[in-house]
Parts: C-alpha cells; structure tokens; sequence
C-alpha cells in the first residue's frame, strides 16, 4: 500500500520519567563464547551468493537480489562498507522496510534464533517460579557452547533463567527451560508453530538455542519478526536491554555446616548495549540479540530509538571478519536509518501475525493479543497505555532496561527516563521503553 494512503498517526504520552544513577564500578565481564563449536549435524557453509528464488512475503522487491531501497530527495546514498550477507533496516511502528539485501536469504541464524525461544517460552511460566536443576535438564547442550553457569542440583527462578539466555546467550538456561517446557523436541515444536503464526516461513528450527545443526535457518526478514514480536511483552523489552545483573552461583557449606550461596555479576553480550573497546554504545538502543557460531558467523538484531522513531535492524554474517563487525555495520545501518526515514519509499513491509486486526488504533487491543503483555502477568486491553515500570525482581537482579538507570559505559553515570507511546499503524507496539544518555 502506497505510503501516502495509510493512516499514519502517533499518540505520545510521557507517563513519567525517572531520572537515576548508578555508579558503575563492578568489572565488565567479557563476552562467552557463542556457540562456536563445529555444527552437530555438519552443513556445508551457505553459498556466497543468495539462491535465484527467494521468498516475496512483504513485498516483490524483498525477493530480489542484492541491495533494495527508493532514494527520495534529500535521502542519503546506503553505507558503503556493509559486507553482511543479508540485512534489513525497518520501521517498528509501520513495519515499513525502509532499505533490505537479500532479506529472505535463508542462512543459519546463530543465537539470534533466542529471540524466538523467548518469545515462544517467556509467557508460559511467572517470572517467579523456581526449578530445581536435574542431571538430565542440561542433556544435550552442544560442545563449547556459551552457557552462563547453571549447575545440576540447584535451584534458580525463571526471571534468572531469562537473565542467562539474554545476557550471556547461555545455552544451559535454553535447555532449562527448554525441560521446564516439556523437553527439547516439544520446545522446538512449539518453536516452528509460532514462526509459522508469525509467516516467518523462511525459518526451520532444529535447536532451540540456535546452536548449528543440519538444516537450521532463517533469514533477516524472519529475525526481525521475531524481535518485533518479542517486544510486545514487556518482560522481553526488559530482559533485552538488561546490560548487567546478578546471577546465582553455587551453594557451598563451611566447617560449621551452614550454608550459603554467592552470586556473580554478567553482562549483556550485545556490544552496542554494553560497549567494548572498539565499539561505543549506540544512542537509544534498546535490545535485542546477538549470536556467532561456526555456521552462521556473525548475526544481530538490534531496536533502536531517536526522536521518537523506532527502528528494527537486522544484519547476519558479515564478510568482513574484523572485531565486532557486526555491530559496526549494525550501527552504520541504524544511522542510515535515522536520517533516511521520511525521505525514502518502503521497499517492502514487515507482515504482521496470522490473526492480528491491522487496522487496530491507538489504545486498542489487536486480536491475537499484540496489545497484551504476555509474559510480564497482565493480559490487560489497556496494557498499551501504560507506562513501563521495573518490578522489584529485576531491581533486585542488577541494572534493568525498563525503568532503571543502566550502565551503558564502564565508569560513567548515566541516567535513564522511561515513557511510553501509542501508535496506530498495522500492529501497535505497546510501550516499548525509551532511551537517553
């Protein structure tokens, strides 16, 4: 549908803003490793080149090969030094694809497969409810994988478990709640049906952790559903851009018998989040996930906010096997973004799930519950209208992305305002949480 013709109104409503510090001087963690190991079913490395056919979900132009993007006046030219195999930049309002390469490629996704894990499992199980570790909850878990930590016999709750798969990308809590809900196969059934309710019909789940297996694929149009889909729950928007928190270690008992059980600090994976030596953090990032396995290289999924417009970016496998490349060429896409919005033609659109009423304004629940916040307790038709708060548990846990002060950079104080925004476009994104420095 031609820009011009849709309905394109935002409500904005600052609910509060909550100005806090936090002194950063606990040590960063440096990054696990993600999922590096050979594959388990050995593939052989995708082709350089992306296939004659691709799927045109979204639009014709997103089926065609390389670079796609309409240039308006005033509109700058795409970077010149992405090397990713496949990206995509598009509005998470509008689910506008504002500029995509080879976006229905179908290349293994890595660890950014999470998100749909997280987005399939988060609402089964209260943020609260505690498990105790079995020998055989952790079965399966492939060679070198990154893991966070979790040890048999323990117990942790579900809002730790979420910790561990976000921050540290840890395949352990995969597999934890991965038995919580029924086992691995159940958990990947699960897995396929939603990517199926959401048409990301390029995707075929065979770990639900993203580690290589035979077969396993995506693409960055199907990420970037994911992610989009995701941030509807509140519990995903917090746990995404949760840059640091606490985790539990083991129980040890002293000569006299009496127990106790530390914890350590871990810290999010995301380089744009948390910042690195060669990469700054990215003004208004918000989440989501990274990943980086033998098979896949390098993948991202990033959300971004400035000057109240929100963009998705998803890149996967950059050529270019430089230190943190992948968030370079992330960040160099979400600045093209920003100042192309507005002067650019969607080449394509986002689709919104099977079900969902498109046509829902501002305030108003979408069928298919995209106005609900799913995995945070509330299933309210007004859930869009609230504003973001932290709960106590991710107070607790260490620095929370909703309502929290964050630390974005080692050694600075930064402060944080939470708010909200309404939106009526074809799939209302309820309140996703706003960043500045």
């Amino acid at each position: 549908m031609p820009a011009s013709k849709k309905t394109i109104r935002r409500s904005l409503l600052v609910a509060s803003a909550s100005l806090l510090t936090l002194s950063l001087t606990a040590p960063a963690f440096a990054d696990a490793a993600d999922d590096v190991a050979p594959t388990e079913s050995p593939t052989a490395s995708p082709s350089a080149t992306p296939p004659a056919n691709m799927s045109t979900l979204g639009g014709e132009r997103l089926g065609r090969p390389g670079s796609q993007v309409n240039l308006g006046g005033g509109a700058p030219v795409l970077p010149k030094d992405i090397t990713a195999r496949s990206w995509i930049v598009a509005d998470a309002e509008s689910g506008d694809v504002l500029a995509a390469h080879d976006a229905h490629w179908r290349l293994p996704p890595a660890s950014t497969l999470k998100m749909l894990f997280a987005d399939t499992v988060l609402p089964k199980f209260p943020r609260t409810t505690s498990h105790k570790v079995a020998p055989s909850d952790l079965a399966g878990i492939g060679a070198d994988s990154s893991v966070v930590g979790i040890k048999e016999n323990e117990t942790y709750t579900v809002h730790d478990l979420w910790l561990g798969v976000f921050l540290r990308s840890g395949n352990d809590a995969v597999h934890v709640l991965s038995a919580m809900n029924g086992g691995v196969d159940r958990t990947v059934k699960d897995m396929q049906a939603h990517a199926e309710d959401l048409q990301a019909l390029d995707t075929h789940v065979v770990s639900p952790d993203g580690y290589d297996a035979g077969g396993q694929v995506s693409s960055a149009y199907d990420l970037t559903l994911f992610a989009r889909s995701g941030l509807q729950k509140k519990d995903f928007r917090e746990y995404c851009s949760t840059v640091r928190a606490t985790f539990p270690g083991a129980t040890t008992k002293n000569k006299k018998g009496t127990t106790s059980r530390a914890s350590s600090e871990i810290q999010n994976t995301n380089r744009l989040l948390s910042g690195d030596s060669d990469v700054t953090v990215y003004q208004g990032i918000a989440g989501v996930k990274n990943g980086n396995t033998t098979n896949a290289g390098a993948t991202f999924t990033g959300v971004a906010e400035r000057d109240g417009k929100v963009l998705l970016v998803t890149v996967m496998n950059p050529e270019k096997k430089e230190h943190n490349e992948v968030y370079k060429e992330a960040a160099r896409l979400l600045d093209w973004g920003f100042q192309a919005a507005g002067k650019v033609q969607p080449v394509g659109e986002l689709v919104a799930p099977k079900g969902v009423d498109t046509t829902a304004q501002p305030g108003a629940k979408a069928s298919g519950g995209a106005s609900s916040d799913a995995g945070s307790g509330t299933n309210s038709a007004n859930a869009s209208t609230k504003p973001v708060a932290a709960s106590s548990g991710a107070a607790k846990s260490g620095s929370s992305g909703i309502g929290v002060a964050l630390g974005l950079a080692g050694g600075f104080l930064l402060l944080l305002a939470a708010g909200v925004f309404l939106v009526n476009r074809r799939w209302p994104l309820p309140d996703l949480m706003r960043r500045r420095r």
